[in-house]
C-alpha cells in the first residue's frame, strides 16, 4: 500500500501545486488588470468642456391677430369699413393708374351718404365714393 499512498500523495501534491499556480496566476492577473486600469486613467487626456454657445434669444411669440370688423350704421343701412376702404383704393387707382398709395385717410359723412378720401396727403372734392 505504500505505493498507492505515494501515488495518492503525489496526486494530491500535484493538485495543490496546480491550485497554487492558479491562485498565483489570478493574483498576477488581478494585479496586471489594476496596473492597466491605473495606466489608462493616467494616460487619459483630461476632457475639455465644450465651449458654451451664447444663448439664442427666441423671438417673442406672435399674438394671434384679432379678427375685427367695423360697421357703420346709418339710415337703416350697414356699411363695412373695409368695403369703404377697398372702394376708395379702387376709385383712386382708376383715376390715377400710375399712382401709388402710400397712405390713405377716409372720412365718412353718413348725412351726405358719401365717404371722402385723402391719398398720400392729397385730397380733392372729387376724391369721394357713394355709400
Amino acid at each position: 500500500m505504500a505505493v498507492k499512498e505515494k501515488k495518492m500523495a503525489a496526486a494530491e501534491a500535484a493538485v495543490e501545486t496546480a491550485a497554487a499556480k492558479k491562485t498565483a496566476a489570478r493574483k498576477t492577473s488581478a494585479k496586471k488588470t489594476e496596473v492597466l486600469k491605473e495606466e489608462a486613467v493616467k494616460t487619459e487626456a483630461p476632457k475639455e468642456e465644450p465651449a458654451k454657445k451664447p444663448a439664442v434669444k427666441k423671438a417673442p411669440a406672435k399674438k394671434a391677430e384679432l379678427a375685427a370688423t367695423v360697421t357703420i350704421q346709418f339710415n337703416n343701412r350697414d356699411v363695412a369699413a373695409k368695403d369703404v376702404l377697398e372702394a376708395a383704393k379702387k376709385a383712386y387707382m382708376e383715376a390715377n393708374p400710375d399712382g401709388e398709395i402710400k397712405t390713405i385717410d377716409i372720412y365718412v359723412k353718413p348725412e351726405e351718404n358719401v365717404a371722402y378720401y385723402v391719398v398720400n396727403g392729397e385730397g380733392s372734392g372729387d376724391y369721394k365714393i357713394q355709400l
